[in-house]
């Protein structure tokens, strides 16, 4: 049993009870974004009707493997992991340059950031992220509270080091909100004091905090009507200007962290404890209808814990699949959250100690969180200008699956090498795309630096030289061809649909005025735009006649 009652100024709780709870945490945001997956922004500016609710199957769970609202964490943790709850915010960026997944908006630029040099925090400050009041952070702070039970400063404290990789202001405050509410959650039932206790965890003055006070006061005015605060926070929180002060998206899409962070508390109000209805209250609110469920549920479970829930929610839970992109399964996650929080409880001054059965007693002592200060992406601070140095450029550049796509490359087109590849599209060998065969993929890193593929070459004095490519691009999507020798502009070439019309381009690049000179060749794969750009290289050679 959990301690639940106060000695003092401390808590307590068996680490069975709390390994439990965290359990069902993860559990409640696996569910809550399998639920509501389907629905995720088609409904914009409207409430989802009751009927297009999905139906709830047991077997969804495992889709949220997949998901980014769990394998973003995934790699915090392992930073933490590798690292200690000490973790510089220096390190915390390399880690996140160094993730090959996909991603959008405010993570998206971040990483952008990070790989082009700008270090954390600037990598997630307005001036270099549009993005920065974007919901990311808050999908994926569930961790920061997982971690520390009954310790809301533990969560603020990362969302200091996490959360401003790709976030800013109320960007940061709302996965602050979200990790202070699961820290409060181990030992909290009533829905409305877990909100209150999130919103103590951020900065008062904020324009989050204010949508969180709104929708406790409109859901004590309306306790029964959840659809009316709902237009209540639509009609100032979505169609008011005043609060899209720093939005990157236009009309009735938004994923600005406070609107979303909106109904994930009204799911938990109105929810009312009750886990159907939490759930699908916080995903018939639309926008980001699975992320805003997956947060709401995973505080709700962790309220219940994982032996106390319904089966219809953890009887096909697979404990030994692995989340996308990092090698954890559900088991091993569980564990290095369970060494995580030990670290947490000790580092914040609490024990961990014994009792006479044996069982492990965490006492965690009981302090009211101290908010980060008060920043706004509308009227930011000046940036601290730092940046990486070569030394951890070059840490973050070595990818383990770079230097295998590099390898796999070179075996591909002997002579050449290959830098500055991407991980979107799936770069990499194909054995047939598009009716070639043995074909390269290639991707820009970001959208300011190209894929290039490099080979010195010494151009035969006698005879016709060419460079000889055959090129194609994705059917949705185009690039730009940029061939180069000493850094001379030889061609620049569009790849798209009017030019490949079959799907194929082939270039000749007549290097004979180059004849009895060492040359530094470079093909780029250049963005034009940042939609499907990857380069597909069918031929790579250089003929002498």
């Amino acid at each position: 049993m959990m301690a639940q009652g106060r000695s003092g100024r401390w808590l307590s709780i068996t680490s069975d009870e709390y390994l439990d709870r965290m359990k069902a945490g993860w559990t409640g945001q696996m569910v809550g974004v399998s639920w509501g997956a389907p629905t995720e922004f088609r409904y914009t500016g409207q409430i989802i009707p009751e009927n297009e609710v999905p139906a709830w199957r047991p077997e969804m769970v495992n889709s949220a493997f997949g998901q980014d609202d769990l394998y973003v964490e995934m790699t915090f943790l392992r930073t933490l992991e590798r690292h200690g709850m000490g973790v510089t915010i220096r390190q915390a960026g390399i880690d996140f340059a160094n993730s090959r997944y996909a991603l959008w908006h405010a993570n998206r630029q971040g990483r952008e950031n990070l790989r082009r040099g700008i270090a954390p925090p600037d990598s997630g400050h307005p001036a270099f992220n549009p993005h920065a009041d974007d919901i990311d952070y808050q999908i994926e702070a569930d961790f920061s509270g997982l971690i520390a039970p009954g310790l809301p400063q533990v969560a603020i404290d990362l969302g200091e080091v996490f959360g401003r990789l790709m976030n800013y202001g109320d960007g940061v405050y709302g996965g602050q909100f979200v990790g202070g509410m699961y820290a409060t959650a181990f030992f909290e039932k009533d829905p409305v004091k877990i909100v209150e206790a999130g919103l103590r965890c951020i900065p008062a003055r904020s324009q989050y905090a204010e949508a969180i006070r709104d929708v406790l006061g409109w859901y004590r005015r309306y306790p029964q009507e959840w659809e009316r605060t709902w237009e209540l926070v639509e009609r100032k929180y979505n169609r008011s200007p005043e609060y899209r002060r720093f939005s990157c998206a236009q009309g009735a899409f938004n994923i600005d962290a406070k609107l979303n962070g909106a109904y994930v508390a009204m799911g938990l109000l109105y929810g009312q404890g009750d886990i159907e209805r939490t759930i699908t209250i916080a995903m018939r609110c639309g926008q980001d209808s699975d992320c805003n469920p997956s947060n709401a549920a995973g505080v709700l479970f962790t309220t219940i814990g994982f032996s106390r829930l319904p089966e219809q929610f953890t009887s096909h839970l697979d404990p030994r699949a692995t989340f996308a992109f990092e090698p954890y399964t559900f088991e091993q996650l569980i564990q290095v959250c369970l060494r995580l929080a030990r670290q947490a409880v000790v580092r914040y001054g609490g024990k961990v100690e014994r009792e006479r059965d044996g069982k492990e007693v965490w006492r965690i002592p009981a302090r009211e969180p101290r908010a980060s200060a008060l920043v706004q992406s509308w009227s930011p601070r000046q940036a601290q200008g730092v940046r990486y140095s070569p030394r951890d450029m070059a840490r973050i550049r070595e990818l383990p699956w770079a230097q295998a796509l590099v390898k796999r490359f070179e075996a591909w087109a002997p002579g050449w090498t290959l830098h500055d590849c991407g991980e979107e599209m799936e770069p990499g060998w194909r054995e047939e795309w598009n009716g070639k065969r043995s074909v390269f993929v290639t991707h820009p890193l970001d959208r300011q630096t190209p894929c290039r593929i490099t080979r010195r070459l010494q151009v035969p004095a006698q005879g016709k030289t060419h460079l000889l490519l055959t090129v194609g691009h994705h059917p949705d999507g185009d690039w730009t061809l940029v061939v180069r020798a000493n850094g001379r502009e030889l061609v620049s070439q569009h790849v798209g649909n009017d030019t490949a019309r079959s799907g194929w381009l082939d270039v000749s690049v007549d290097l004979s005025s180059l004849a009895g000179q060492e040359v530094q060749l470079e093909l780029l794969n250049e963005p034009s735009g940042w939609a499907w750009e990857a380069g597909y290289w069918a031929r790579i050679e250089v003929t002498n006649d």
